[in-house]
Protein backbone atom coordinates (compact mmCIF):
# COMPACT_ATOMS: atom_id res chain seq x y z
CA UNK A 1 0.00 0.00 0.00
CA UNK A 2 1.07 3.81 -0.65
CA UNK A 3 2.04 5.96 1.81
CA UNK A 4 0.51 8.74 0.45
CA UNK A 5 -3.21 9.00 0.64
CA UNK A 6 -5.55 10.35 -2.36
CA UNK A 7 -6.72 13.96 -1.73
CA UNK A 8 -7.66 17.07 -3.16
CA UNK A 9 -5.08 19.55 -5.34
CA UNK A 10 -6.12 22.47 -2.93
CA UNK A 11 -4.88 20.61 0.49
CA UNK A 12 -1.69 19.71 -1.39
CA UNK A 13 -1.11 23.52 -2.88
CA UNK A 14 -1.42 24.86 0.83
CA UNK A 15 0.90 22.17 2.17
CA UNK A 16 3.29 23.23 -0.41
CA UNK A 17 2.86 26.72 0.80
CA UNK A 18 3.26 25.67 4.29
CA UNK A 19 6.31 24.07 3.61
CA UNK A 20 7.85 27.00 2.33
CA UNK A 21 6.92 27.36 -1.47
CA UNK A 22 5.51 30.15 -2.67
CA UNK A 23 3.21 31.45 -6.07
CA UNK A 24 5.64 33.22 -8.29
CA UNK A 25 2.92 33.25 -11.18
CA UNK A 26 -0.77 31.81 -12.03
CA UNK A 27 -2.20 31.93 -15.23
CA UNK A 28 -5.58 29.91 -15.31
CA UNK A 29 -5.53 26.64 -13.23
CA UNK A 30 -1.58 26.54 -14.00
CA UNK A 31 0.89 27.59 -10.91
CA UNK A 32 4.42 28.47 -11.31
CA UNK A 33 5.88 27.62 -7.71
CA UNK A 34 9.00 28.84 -6.48
CA UNK A 35 11.54 28.30 -3.58
CA UNK A 36 15.15 29.15 -3.07
CA UNK A 37 17.48 26.16 -3.69
CA UNK A 38 15.11 24.72 -5.86
CA UNK A 39 13.92 24.73 -9.57
CA UNK A 40 10.17 26.37 -10.44
CA UNK A 41 7.55 23.93 -10.31
CA UNK A 42 4.64 23.94 -12.32
CA UNK A 43 1.57 22.78 -10.24
CA UNK A 44 -1.16 22.52 -12.50
CA UNK A 45 -4.56 20.98 -10.84
CA UNK A 46 -7.57 22.94 -10.04
CA UNK A 47 -8.25 23.15 -6.59
CA UNK A 48 -10.83 20.55 -6.51
CA UNK A 49 -9.23 17.98 -8.49
CA UNK A 50 -8.12 14.83 -6.90
CA UNK A 51 -4.69 13.90 -6.76
CA UNK A 52 -3.73 10.35 -6.68
CA UNK A 53 -0.79 8.61 -4.79
CA UNK A 54 1.60 7.99 -8.05
CA UNK A 55 0.56 12.01 -8.84
CA UNK A 56 1.41 12.85 -4.78
CA UNK A 57 4.98 10.54 -5.30
CA UNK A 58 6.30 12.52 -8.48
CA UNK A 59 5.44 16.06 -7.00
CA UNK A 60 6.63 15.11 -3.85
CA UNK A 61 9.90 13.66 -5.87
CA UNK A 62 10.30 17.70 -7.34
CA UNK A 63 9.55 19.69 -4.57
CA UNK A 64 10.24 17.62 -0.86
CA UNK A 65 6.53 17.30 0.18
CA UNK A 66 5.93 14.62 2.57
CA UNK A 67 3.16 12.41 4.08
CA UNK A 68 2.98 14.29 7.11
CA UNK A 69 3.23 17.85 5.22
CA UNK A 70 -0.57 17.32 4.42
Amino acid sequence: MSRWPATKAKRVLAALLRIGWSIKRQSGSHRVLERAGHPDYIFAFHDNDEIGPKMLARIAKHTGLTPDDL
